[in-house]
């Protein structure tokens, strides 16, 4: 198999999130992540850069082809753990799961590309996520909204797996002209 740098698990998330919410644009889309390309791990920075250029073109659908990616990043990374561990991390006390689990989200954004890295950082039961060289950010020129939303929608379908509820705020994107890409979690109450 041939190293691309780029992670199978985000070529055929956004292939797949491309042909749910977008499905007679796929075609087009296929250009870049062809059929072959995916099972073959042969998709490339380039190919997947010139997709999510287009994409931040469609306008909304960008924001929500991404969010659905990471939803599935997020579904297929925890289908991949074995039932044990699954079972071990859900039978955790919530503060220690929470810490585990992002753990294991951590792992997630580093599969999306090599050159991709989340530092967390826990302050009063919120968490400060950032994620350092996310090829959704590498624009050429600065853009309204933040770009970050695989990541944010990744986190929240990943905790919400592990029976941990948490809104992720994007606060900071490299995309719009910030410093970092940073995430705010915070833990809603139970009940």
């Amino acid at each position: 198999m041939i190293e691309t740098g780029v992670g199978r698990i985000l070529v055929a998330s956004l292939h797949q999130a491309i042909a749910d919410l977008l499905p007679t644009r796929l075609e087009f889309y296929e250009a870049w992540l062809n059929p072959t390309g995916l099972r073959d791990g042969r998709i490339g920075p380039a190919p997947l850069a010139a997709v999510l250029s287009f994409l931040r073109q469609e306008g909304e659908p960008y924001r929500l082809v991404t969010a659905r990616a990471g939803e599935y990043a997020a579904e297929w990374t925890f289908a991949d753990l074995s039932g044990v561990r699954r079972s071990v991390l859900r039978a955790t006390p919530a503060g220690l799961r929470l810490r585990l689990v992002m753990r294991l989200a951590r792992g997630m954004i580093r599969r999306t590309s090599r050159k991709s890295r989340g530092v967390v950082r826990w302050r009063r039961g919120r968490g400060a996520v950032d994620v350092r060289g996310s090829i959704f950010c590498e624009v050429r020129e600065r853009v309204a909204r933040p770009l970050c939303e695989f990541y944010a929608a990744a986190i929240r379908r990943f905790m919400h797996l592990f029976d941990l509820e948490v809104d992720v705020e994007i606060t900071q994107c490299r995309a719009t002209g910030a410093g970092q890409c940073l995430m705010v979690v915070t833990v809603r109450p139970v009940g």
